[in-house]
């Protein structure tokens, strides 16, 4: 694939890497950028035999470092507005309804940071380091990092970064909650492929009603998240994946998920 290209898609198998490819602006998130990952996004969602998708920046350095500032300048609280809600990444990347994983392998700050939690799990390099430092422009975070870090981590440890602006390192957000896993540096990408892999072999129809049972668990009261658990389940109960599941349970034998 060109190295120009701003976001590279491989696929192995029933997975998919996306990765953005601008190290020398340590993958910073340009209107471009933004653009091409929505569209990829679409494209993986619409086909059948993408099951997992991972998300990580080129490079060694940066996951993602953030927006790209160099676009702020002249540009009107209007246009800004503009930027921000049309085809957000943020929400393509959240409303994924595959598994999406983060494979953090270095600076994951500000959109970065954002984007990370967007995603359903989060592996950070050991040398990684996330922040939310828009408070050092004297702003604040446009794509869901007010609202996602708190739910990831609590409102006290989210303030703390969000006035502060702070960079925590890899460990300190493993014991926060704002990363799942810390691995090696070399091995970032590795293991989030064994991940991917490993969901992948589930069924992917259940995979679909288990990422929408739980988002509605944050956005919804318990009983009503309770009530659409049932109903989701009452739809897994009527797949060809469920009664290729129960078979191979009760046969001895592993089963093979078709996603229907």
């Amino acid at each position: 694939m060109a190295t120009e290209e701003v976001v590279l898609k491989r696929i192995d198998g029933h997975v998919a890497t996306l990765t953005i490819n601008r190290p020398d602006k340590l993958n910073a998130l340009n209107i471009e950028t933004r653009s091409r990952m929505v569209q990829e996004l679409d494209e993986l969602a619409k086909n059948d035999d993408i099951r997992v998708v991972v998300i990580t920046g080129a490079g060694d350095k940066a996951f993602i470092a953030g927006a790209d500032i160099s676009e702020f300048e002249g540009r009107s609280p209007v246009d800004q507005y503009r930027v921000m809600t049309d085809s957000s990444v943020f929400l393509a990347v959240d409303r994924f309804p595959k598994p999406t994983i983060a494979a953090i392998n270095g600076f994951c700050l500000g959109g970065g940071c954002e984007l990370a939690m967007a995603c359903d799990i989060r592996i950070a390099s050991e040398k990684a380091k996330l922040g939310q430092p828009e408070i050092n422009l004297g702003l604040l975070p446009g794509g869901g990092g007010t609202q996602r870090l708190p739910r990831l981590v609590g409102m006290g440890a989210a303030l703390k970064l969000l006035y502060t602006g702070d960079f925590i390192r890899a460990d300190e957000a493993l014991r926060i909650g704002l990363v799942d896993e810390v691995v090696p540096a070399g091995d970032v990408a590795a293991r989030a492929k064994e991940l991917a892999e490993a969901i992948a072999a589930k069924s992917p129809v259940a995979l679909r009603l288990i990422k929408q049972a739980v988002r509605t668990s944050m956005r919804t009261p318990l009983d009503e998240g309770l009530r659409q658990e049932v109903s989701l389940f009452a739809l897994a109960f009527a797949s060809e994946d469920m009664k290729e599941g129960v078979d191979a349970f009760l046969n001895k034998r592993k089963p093979t998920f078709i996603g229907r």
